[in-house]
């Protein structure tokens, strides 16, 4: 497999449950799991000048994820993000404001990554910042391929804001509640097919996907609808789940597998993770095709 790069832009943070922490953040997660994989994945992102900032950049250190382009804000403090599991695994998130990434930093040689690296990864929490969205929009334009991770965290998102996004996006991934919002904003109640096929044709996207759980996945690529069946497993949390999804189907389109395969590996990759606690656990190439040859 090529050692394709991706750059990745938006949060890095602490996922803070009752017990302990574990480095996350959506974009970091991707980005960690995209290493793990053996993409050249680096982040744009931006921590406080404190001791979990510290902490922060010896992981990614540790995990061979460059600093590169990690600002460090001497005004705002390193992000953190109350998590409450329920009795099934399913996170919710508190998610504090004014933190450092709402005021990320880009400069000539971010710029220059993003337009030498084969795709720009980005969400929609990191927007919630008029600034970020902005500086984001400028790295969207120089970006040879862009895939939108749509992140929808009330109250931190607008649908203006997530509607422009969409239309800048080559690849969009969401989840199927994600997709059911967005296409309530028009008053369609059609199913998943249906739905899948109004957000390409309004935004002009190249490929559409969607999780949903452990109903699986869906993709949509030049009109063809391809659905792959869940993984059963016994979940710890889903924290991080469809972030290492996102990072797998990446790292398969890259390598010029077919959608079909790489939305198979994908899925597998995503509920591999759900077995782990946290966003940021390592499951390899190896085990992950052994699941799948397990559960096929």
């Amino acid at each position: 497999m090529k050692k394709n790069k991706i750059i990745c832009f938006g949060e890095v943070l602490w996922d803070v449950f009752p017990t302990h922490k574990i480095a996350g953040g959506a974009p970091l997660n991707v980005c960690f799991h995209a290493n793990n994989l053996g993409l050249n994945a680096q982040i744009i992102s931006a921590i406080g000048n404190d001791a979990l900032g510290e902490e922060l950049k010896d992981f990614l250190i540790q995990n061979n994820i460059a600093t590169d382009f990690i600002h460090t804000s001497n005004t705002l403090p390193t992000s953190t993000v109350d998590i409450k599991l329920s009795a099934n695994g399913n996170a919710n998130y508190t998610i504090v404001e004014n933190v450092a990434w709402d005021a990320l930093f880009i400069d000539e040689k971010s710029k220059r990554a993003v337009t030498q690296a084969d795709v720009l990864i980005f969400g929609s929490l990191a927007c919630r910042s008029e600034h970020n969205f902005e500086i984001l929009l400028q790295l969207i334009e120089k970006a040879k391929k862009t895939v939108f991770d749509v992140n929808l965290r009330a109250p931190f998102y607008q649908p203006a804001i997530i509607e422009k996004l969409l239309h800048k996006a080559t690849i969009v991934k969401m989840n199927d509640d994600e997709l059911d919002e967005i296409t309530g904003w028009y008053n369609l109640k059609e199913d998943v097919k249906d739905k899948m096929s109004f957000i390409i044709n309004k935004f002009n996207i190249e490929t559409l996907i969607i999780t949903a759980g452990k109903n699986g996945a869906y993709c949509m690529h030049d009109g063809l609808l391809l659905h792959q069946k869940g993984f059963q497993v016994e979940v710890k949390d889903t924290v991080g789940s469809g972030d290492s999804f996102l990072a797998a189907l990446v790292y398969k389109m890259l390598n010029d597998v077919s959608w079909e395969e790489s939305l198979q590996f994908a899925c597998a990759t995503g509920s591999l993770l759900a077995t782990k606690n946290g966003g940021t656990h390592k499951v390899d190439e190896n085990r992950i095709q052994e699941f799948i040859q397990k559960n096929n």
